[in-house]
């Protein structure tokens, strides 16, 4: 079994192929967290209500927050507490339990390195800000997008097709790779479960929508 936590995800690899296949037909992980091996001090439910679950890469299982607030809890207890218990959302059968022995460390190291990112990453896309995208080939599409300087909540981006806004929220970590293609700069999830993946190598500036290649046409 593997445990790896990203800026805004985690991945878990159970010891049985089925088991990942179960958690995402069921759409739903029991995150609990305990003192010792007994004592429950705290609980997540993970779920289609406030996070999107999928298998990756032929076998871990991933899930996303919607809510960074969300995220930030199971952090902060993993930071606290001495182990980890993914369970069934349905009865008490454990999927995995994790030690957490010096996982306060860890915590705080990833999210320094996430700050990090998500600011040069901030840094680095004021040069493609205003950059227009075209394309789709038989159906054609203009989009735009903003991510706002003092967001209220985690839709903390605007992305605009063919004139209609629509919130989004921001990933910098690639779906499905360990390490992002050339050129990555950031994923923008829309409120309407919608994801455009955002590109600029040099001069070159693109974005990915569904199927199609949208290039700057301004």
């Amino acid at each position: 079994m593997t445990l790896e936590l990203q800026c805004d995800r985690i991945r878990f690899a159970p010891a049985a192929y089925e088991d990942a296949q179960e958690i995402q037909k069921k759409q739903g992980l029991s995150i609990r967290f305990m003192k010792n091996g007994s004592t429950q001090v705290g609980a997540f439910q993970a779920g289609s209500a406030n996070s999107s679950i999928q298998i990756v890469d032929n076998y871990p299982v991933e899930i996303s927050f919607a809510d960074k607030a969300d995220y930030d809890f199971i952090l902060d207890q993993i930071a606290r507490n001495a182990v980890l218990n993914l369970s069934k959302v349905d009865q008490d059968v454990s999927y995995g339990i994790f030690d957490l022995k010096g996982s306060g460390a860890a915590i705080k190291a990833l999210r320094t390195a996430c700050a990090s990112s998500a600011a040069n990453t901030a840094a680095s896309m004021e040069a493609p800000e205003g950059v227009v995208y075209c394309g789709g080939a038989a159906v054609k599409r203009q989009i735009e997008f903003m991510i706002l300087e003092n967001p209220q909540d985690q839709w903390n981006a605007r992305v605009t097709v063919n004139g209609e806004t629509r919130p989004a929220m921001t990933a910098y970590s690639y779906f499905g790779n360990a390490q992002p293609p050339k050129g990555f700069v950031v994923a923008l999830l829309g409120e309407d479960r919608s994801e455009f993946l955002v590109f600029k190598d040099g001069d070159n500036d693109w974005l990915e929508f569904g199927d199609y290649t949208y290039r700057k046409c301004n």
